[in-house]
């Protein structure tokens, strides 16, 4: 019981810890990047860094007021353990902007601050995904709309509403570069935070059509190490049963599974295509953890 509980309270610090690190890079982001040039990257943020102009009113301060509806909405709705992560997560994100929106911006160029301010948001919300807490806003909002209407396609929402904040930007400020500038550092945080979570681990998909499907299949295993899996069709053109052969491998052995086809069969038909992520023998191994 004791052995349990250690990990359960291991598992709460890891997680705590997870919130207020992931805030803190996206608050790096949000101070040294995007907010001294006025880009925006959507949400909350988006509406505070309108405040912190037109009022001059602190961002942190500014996100915590906007949020508390957000959270008055969620205290029945959500999870105990995900709404104190998220208060915590949206203090931390608060409290880190208005620290570090006292220190001098790293860059004055808007082209690389929305570089730079898109990966890091990137980072940092990937990270606070990964340890399933928010830092309040869109994230929060998305949560609460799956609770009252699981059908509901959030993704659209928040992407409308980012499109409509960031616009609002623009009119307020009075700048149309800061909608350009901002829709970079947006497409990228969201590149950033795929890439996170699916991994960087590109793997090929090879499809081979051919008469000379078990002698491919045995060459490739003989010289590559790697397995293929027949596929019973049938042509529609010439109406004849086909083998179809799949075969997934690294980027680097594309050009010697082609050698190996087109020495066996110059007439077979090849489609290669891009697989995300491959797991089991021969490529990661957490299938088998």
């Amino acid at each position: 019981m004791e052995k349990k509980q250690r990990k359960i309270i291991k598992h709460i610090i890891l997680e705590t810890l997870g919130t207020i690190l992931g805030a803190f890079i996206i608050a790096i982001a949000v101070s040294l990047f995007l907010l001294p040039n006025k880009l925006s990257s959507g949400g909350v943020a988006g509406i505070a860094t309108i405040t912190y102009y037109l009022f001059n009113m602190p961002m942190g301060i500014s996100m915590l007021i906007i949020n508390i509806p957000l959270f008055l909405m969620s205290i029945l709705k959500i999870g105990k353990a995900f709404f104190v992560k998220s208060i915590i997560g949206t203090i931390s994100l608060s409290v880190f902007i208005d620290i570090l929106d006292k220190i001098t911006p790293l860059t004055e160029d808007k082209f690389l601050a929305c570089i730079y301010g898109g990966i890091l948001m990137g980072v940092g919300t990937a990270i606070i995904l990964k340890v399933n807490s928010s830092t309040g806003g869109t994230d929060l909002f998305s949560y609460i709309a799956k609770i009252y209407k699981p059908t509901m396609k959030v993704g659209e929402i928040i992407f409308l509403i980012d499109i409509a904040i960031v616009a609002l930007n623009m009119i307020f400020l009075r700048e149309i570069e800061i909608g350009l500038y901002s829709a970079i550092a947006i497409y990228l945080m969201g590149k950033i935070i795929d890439i996170l979570f699916e991994g960087i681990y590109f793997t090929k998909l090879i499809y081979i059509v051919s008469d000379k499907t078990e002698e491919i299949a045995k060459k490739i295993g003989e010289e590559l190490g790697r397995g293929t899996t027949g596929i019973y069709g049938k042509g529609m053109y010439t109406n004849k049963d086909k083998l179809l052969l799949m075969c997934a491998v690294t980027r680097k052995d594309v050009a010697r599974t082609m050698q190996i086809i087109k020495k066996i069969d110059k007439n077979s038909f090849v489609i290669v295509t891009n697989s995300r992520e491959v797991l089991g023998l021969g490529f990661k191994e957490e299938l088998n953890q």
